[in-house]
């Protein structure tokens, strides 16, 4: 019955007619013949578009099965303000002053500079060479190369700021739920690693200075320390300006104590003789008083005008004394120098370790990564549809240039030149008869041989169709 109907409508397009009209009307009259012609058409080879857009639903619900499923995790972060407290007043008052003002001084002061570190550090080389080497993917991804899987890991990886707010989030896409936010967390963990080993503030390069400052005047008052200790050790040196104090009274004690024994001395020389056991005690304290003091003094009288020094084991002598000061002094000074430049260099040291903590821009996680448990690739139910309107369009194409085709004359050169191709074409198949190449030949033969014959024992011959 759809063969009649065929038969019998008229063809619009071919219409003497509607031939050489130029009036509006008559154009409108021939757009809605041609419309409805289409309609037909398609109504009449329904059954045939049905069950191409039914096999596109088909083919697109097993394309959506067979997709593997892709889990998203997400971990969002908030950079922290690194500007100083002056400078966001200034940038609230110029935020009041203007819109445009506001965002200049916004831009002079940095206020994204945060962010915009913490993005480039997420999309940098070296982060996603650690990522791709702590989790193996080259494995994972069944890749090669490193470059491959670095490649494969920064798709899968979306970093994304939002200017009004400042807050980062990133977006890691995975098979496995589980690594998928293992890779955001781990996203986290290296980007505060790598920040904290990359600062460059000035208080980070303070630091740097003073900690190697310290270890060079560390070195210098060990070495000054020791060599004084060696020197007082070995010259009894404890405190010289008190031992020589020390000494000075000593002697003045020792000689008052002799002047006061040789007058003794002398007023028992007069009533007693030399032999006399009075005389003779007070010789002997007078003698031993002048050899302390002689051993205080350094020196021991040999003649009239002569003298030799002496030395004292246990302590330096008066002599030695201004000798050995200067050295001391000298040592005492270097030692204090060194130990006071030690502590100063120390207090700044640990002030610059504050500060640098505090310039340091740390991670502040907003939103912790979390296991997805709802998947994000593929949408099946688009797939199936996308597939059936693509059956359903592709269908109704094939009727309308099939019946356009159809009604083209056997004499158009394009027609024509369609069958050369096609015919010259059908001659090459294995299946056509031999056409003398002996590569033909041979797929003829291996066609016959293993394609399946029909009941009358033949082979079919796929002939073209005008």
């Amino acid at each position: 019955m759809s063969q009649q109907a065929t038969k019998t409508r008229p063809d619009f397009s071919t219409e003497p007619s509607f031939r050489g009209l130029g009036t509006p009307e008559a154009v409108e009259n021939i757009t809605s013949a041609k419309l409805f012609e289409r309609l037909r058409l398609l109504w009449d080879d329904r059954r045939v578009i049905g069950k191409v857009t039914l096999t596109g639903l088909v083919l697109g619900a097993i394309l959506a099965f067979l997709l593997p499923k892709q889990y998203q995790s997400t971990a969002q972060l908030m950079p922290p303000d690194t500007r100083s407290a002056s400078a966001t007043m200034l940038a609230t008052l110029g935020a009041k002053a203007g819109s445009g003002l506001g965002a200049m001084a916004g831009d002079l002061l940095g206020s994204n500079s945060s962010g915009a570190l913490f993005v480039g550090v997420l999309r940098s080389r070296t982060l996603e060479d650690r990522l791709v080497e702590r989790f193996d993917l080259k494995k994972v991804y069944g890749e090669r190369l490193e470059e491959d899987a670095r490649s494969r890991l920064s798709n899968n990886t979306g970093v994304s700021e939002d200017h009004k707010s400042g807050i980062i989030s990133i977006r890691v896409v995975d098979h496995d739920p589980g690594r998928a936010a293992a890779l955001a967390e781990a996203h986290v963990e290296e980007l505060n690693r790598l920040v904290s080993e990359l600062s460059t503030s000035a208080a980070h390069r303070e630091r740097i200075f003073l900690e190697e400052r310290l270890k060079t005047v560390k070195q210098e008052l060990d070495q000054a320390s020791r060599e004084f200790s060696q020197f007082a050790s070995k010259n009894s040196a404890i405190d010289i300006p008190e031992q020589g104090k020390a000494m000075v009274e000593a002697a003045a004690l020792l000689q008052g104590q002799m002047i006061a024994a040789e007058s003794e001395l002398k007023g028992l020389a007069e009533i007693y003789t030399a032999n006399n056991v009075r005389v003779r005690s007070v010789q002997a304290r007078v003698s031993e008083l002048r050899r302390q003091l002689e051993k205080l003094n350094g020196y021991s009288a040999v003649g009239k005008d002569a003298s030799v020094a002496i030395g004292n084991p246990d302590y330096p002598t008066i002599r030695e004394l201004p000798l050995l000061g200067v050295t001391y002094a000298d040592l005492l000074r270097r030692t204090k120098i060194q130990e006071a430049v030690y502590v100063t260099l120390t207090e700044q040291y640990e002030l610059a370790r504050v500060q640098e903590a505090k310039e340091t821009p740390s991670v502040k996680v907003l939103d912790m990564a979390s296991v997805p448990e709802r998947k994000v690739f593929p949408p099946r139910l688009l797939i199936m549809v996308c597939g059936g309107l693509i059956g359903l369009a592709g269908a109704a194409l094939a009727a309308i240039e099939r019946r356009r085709w159809q009604q083209l004359d056997s004499r158009n050169p394009g027609k024509m030149l369609a069958h050369e191709v096609f015919h010259a074409v059908n001659a090459a198949m294995p299946w056509s008869p031999p056409n003398g190449s002996y590569t033909h030949a041979v797929t003829n033969r291996l066609w016959v041989r293993f394609a399946k014959p029909n009941p009358s024992g033949s082979r079919d011959e796929v002939m073209p169709s005008n």
